[in-house]
């Protein structure tokens, strides 16, 4: 997929290999969007925030193909990049909630693939009653039947009743064929979320993406509330 003439339609999405941090912005006048920068994979952690908070970063693909890593910021969930529908965890009581999204854009911002999970589970203090995660997956069409689609999903957890922890993970994998590439050979998308939920009602995020082709200007974006 190549520089849209001053982005115009839909794109596909990458990066390069992730660890939580932080570092400056590219500059996105010098970007040459046009540029491949070959399959990559970025992987990821972050720690769950405070109730009524989101915990986000952005992974960009900088100059020369060179990783740009922003930092890890907390913020109120009403002023996240937290995408639509995700709404502030109930904590009352016993019953925790946990949402992350796991997303990849193109230079122009327009989400490509979305991996997104719902999270709930309740707790004694000494361990998990009952847990469960719900995953969804969204893509990016194009007009005339074309774009990305969704060739796969799974999820499972390894425990969900009287459990130490709870180890859920929601996988998906996403095809593209449309105007960047007709043949359907280019471009392929494959998310991973992996949350884990403790007894003592603390949880984690972590997320992979695998992409069969990358750009200059694409950006990862990631979180969890």
């Amino acid at each position: 997929m190549r520089n849209r003439i001053v982005c115009t339609a839909v794109a596909a999405a990458g990066l390069i290999a992730l660890t939580t941090g932080s570092a400056s912005a590219a500059d996105p006048a010098a970007r040459d969007a046009s540029q491949s920068c070959g399959s990559v994979k970025l992987t990821g952690e972050l720690p769950a925030p405070p109730a009524g908070m989101a915990v986000q970063q952005e992974v960009t693909m900088g100059e020369d193909c060179e990783l740009v890593t922003g930092p890890v910021k907390f913020v109120p969930l009403a002023k996240s990049k937290a995408p639509a529908g995700i709404v502030a965890a109930a904590q009352a009581g016993t019953t925790k909630q946990l949402r992350s999204w796991n997303e990849m854009f193109d230079c122009c911002n327009i989400r490509m693939t979305g991996l997104y999970t719902d999270s709930t589970w309740t707790s004694d203090g000494s361990k998990v009653t009952t847990a469960a995660t719900t995953p969804r997956q969204e893509w990016n069409r194009e007009p005339w039947n074309a774009g990305w689609n969704l060739k796969s999903a799974t999820n499972k957890n390894d425990c969900v009743t009287d459990c130490t922890v709870v180890n859920s993970e929601a996988h998906a994998d996403f095809t593209y064929k449309g105007i960047f590439d007709t043949s359907g050979n280019t471009y392929a998308n494959t998310h991973h979320s992996y949350i884990q939920l403790k007894a003592d009602g603390t949880s984690s995020c972590r997320f992979e993406v695998q992409n069969r082709n990358t750009f200059i200007g694409w950006n990862w974006q990631r979180g969890c509330a």
